[in-house]
């Protein structure tokens, strides 16, 4: 009895563990996914699949940026190579065994999303001659992301570049779109509009064996995500008018902005020395990123955003609107210039012209004594208690035209300019110390004063709208997207009534009829313009001009700069008509109507002197 009941427990109990057994493996394999799960992930992988960057065209559909494939050699992880022929294996990606041993360890100690990169940017050729045989290398597999490639030489500093993200980059994104290894816009339009133009990541999921080696699509590709091309890109660039500048400001430093007034379009941006878009994308840069940032000239610096030049003369025309809206002079005002304006025992010398001068003749004939007796009227104006007070509003104008402030472009590196206010010169000469007498050199475009290139064709587009402005920008149009940013499409408004600008638009129709650039103007268009002599305390003067076109119903407005190489009128005049009648006749048979300019302009070599020797030098110590 006993016995029997002994052996009913005994069942029972090995019945119930039985029973214990059974409802925990259906626990783990069925109800609870968690073990499955930790095993999917030992062996499961995601492979990144990168999509096609947005294409970049110019305003008239021509293509400007493509993608070009770059190939990282990629290991699997946990990383266990064997039964692989490493020296063959060297010898076809062209490296050392004590290279190969260097990178695996690197690849060891680097590793995220279970891989890890063996060799970045592998040739086409190394990856034709490894892919047929890459099934002999388990755990080494590809993977392809784009880089850029050029269809022009040209326009540099409004494309940009890629460049692989960084730590800071990662950490600061405000999405989890970029992982370790990626490309991402780092400069100009491939930066402003990176959010367009990268498009969305595809994944691919497979698993691997305990060697790493690719056994198959995960559950016939379910999970898979196909990538998103980007968004293509239209400037509002004219690759032709740009190259076409480009030619002429060869061999040269300075910049061009040409400007589409009634949009705020740019048609051309150019910045020289410039250099070649191709050496600076992601499988060139290391070869010339370092001889770029040594060069004198320094071509990678953006002179059309960036650098501030005193105006010079070409200023004439923003004073004496100032001055006209301000009523310190009426379209009838004229000045006495003897040649020359006297202020105490300093004299500012004039050019030759007629003694009694008027508005429209003293823009023409860029007369410094007329703008030195607008500016002396406007600061001891009875409607202003002081000087500074009187300051501070020639200041409050300019800063309606967008000087001293950044004005918003879509290209890397904007500079806000120089525009001091009163407390700069409180602290130079003291509270209530100074007058128009120590500030006069600002009335024709010297002294504390700086505008960019860029500002200085906005300036001309202002004029040539009689008051308004755009904000300038490269972008014209994005595929897929209704339209460009907001900011683009507000109209800004200077203190200037519309009114107020007819007499200096006659005064600036004068420069290319009979006064400073008359000797370069383009038949058959009526230029407005505005040459410039900029002293330069630290060479020879720089040569300025600024324009629009045609005056009747402007299409063009225009900017140009060359740096130490004299005359406006000589040099950046020439540059800027010639572009005027590029833009406005591109389909005239015969060419240029001044071929003699072109050949002149394009032969000159205007580098200062003293670059080149520190050019040769940096050479012969290399």
């Amino acid at each position: 009895m006993n016995f029997r009941f002994r052996s009913y427990y005994i069942y029972v109990a090995v019945v119930f563990i039985g029973l214990i057994y059974i409802l925990r493996l259906l626990e783990i394999q069925v109800l609870d996914d968690k073990y499955s799960l930790i095993a999917e992930k030992i062996s499961l992988r995601k492979q990144t699949i990168y999509p096609q960057r947005g294409l970049i065209l110019d305003r008239n559909k021509k293509l400007m940026v493509y993608n070009e494939p770059v190939y990282d050699l990629m290991l699997s992880v946990p990383i266990k190579l064997q039964d692989i022929d490493t020296s063959e294996f060297c010898r076809l990606i062209e490296i050392e065994r004590t290279e190969f041993d260097k990178r695996l360890e690197k690849a060891k100690k680097t590793a995220y999303h279970g891989k890890a990169i063996f060799t970045k940017n592998v040739s086409n050729i190394i990856f034709a001659r490894l892919q047929e045989r890459l099934y002999e290398y388990k755990g080494f597999f590809f993977e392809i992301r784009q880089d850029r490639n050029y269809k022009y030489n040209s326009s540099s500093h409004v494309l940009g570049y890629l460049g692989e993200i960084t730590r800071n980059d990662l950490e600061s994104q405000q999405e989890s779109y970029y992982e370790q290894g990626d490309f991402m816009g780092k400069n100009g339009i491939e930066k402003f509009y990176e959010e367009y133009l990268r498009g969305e990541k595809g994944e691919s999921y497979f698993y691997v064996d305990k060697f790493g080696v690719n056994k198959g699509i995960y559950k016939e590709g379910k999970l898979d995500v196909d990538p998103k091309d980007g968004n293509n890109l239209f400037l509002s660039l004219d690759i032709d008018l740009q190259q076409y500048g480009e030619g002429l400001l060869d061999n040269k430093m300075g910049s061009v902005v040409a400007l589409d007034p009634k949009t705020g379009e740019i048609l051309a941006l150019i910045s020289s020395p410039f250099f070649d878009p191709a050496n600076f994308n992601i499988q060139n840069r290391s070869k010339h990123y370092a001889d770029a940032l040594m060069d004198p000239t320094k071509p990678m610096f953006n002179r059309a955003v960036s650098a501030p030049y005193p105006p010079g003369s070409t200023f004439k025309p923003i004073m004496a609107l100032i001055g006209l809206q301000d009523g310190a002079i009426y379209p009838e005002t004229h000045f006495g210039c003897p040649g020359y304006y006297r202020l105490g025992r300093r004299i500012i010398k004039c050019h030759g012209h007629t003694f009694n001068t008027s508005l429209e003749r003293s823009i023409a004939s860029s007369c410094n004594t007329y703008y030195c007796n607008t500016f002396k009227a406007m600061m001891q104006s009875d409607k202003y208690v002081n000087t500074e007070a009187a300051y501070n509003s020639w200041r409050n104008y300019l800063e309606s035209f967008g000087l001293g402030q950044e004005l918003g472009v879509d290209v890397s590196g904007e500079f806000k300019g120089w525009l001091k206010d009163a407390s700069f010169y409180d602290r130079m000469h003291g509270k209530g110390s100074w007058n128009y007498s120590r500030i006069i050199s600002l009335s024709f475009g010297q002294g504390e004063l700086g505008m960019t290139p860029i500002q200085m064709a906005n300036v001309a587009a202002i004029i040539a709208n009689r008051g308004h402005y755009y904000t300038p920008h490269v972008v014209h149009r994005i595929e897929g997207v209704n339209e460009i940013p907001e900011k683009y499409r507000v109209k800004h408004r200077t203190m200037i009534s519309p009114t107020t600008f007819d007499p200096v638009i006659r005064g600036m129709l004068l420069v290319n009829e009979s006064g400073t650039a008359a000797g370069v103007s383009i038949k058959g268009i009526n230029i407005a313009g505005k040459t410039g002599t900029v002293q330069n305390p630290h060479g020879k003067n720089h040569a300025a001009y600024m324009a629009f076109a045609p005056a009747e119903n402007p299409r063009i407005a225009i900017a140009v700069i060359v740096e130490e190489a004299g005359y406006g009128a000589t040099w950046a005049a020439p540059i800027a008509n010639l572009m005027i009648e590029h833009y406005l006749k591109p389909d005239s048979v015969e060419g240029s109507s001044r071929s003699y300019l072109e050949t002149r302009l394009r032969e000159a070599n205007l580098i200062p002197e003293k670059f080149i020797r520190k050019s040769v030098t940096s050479l012969n110590a290399d």
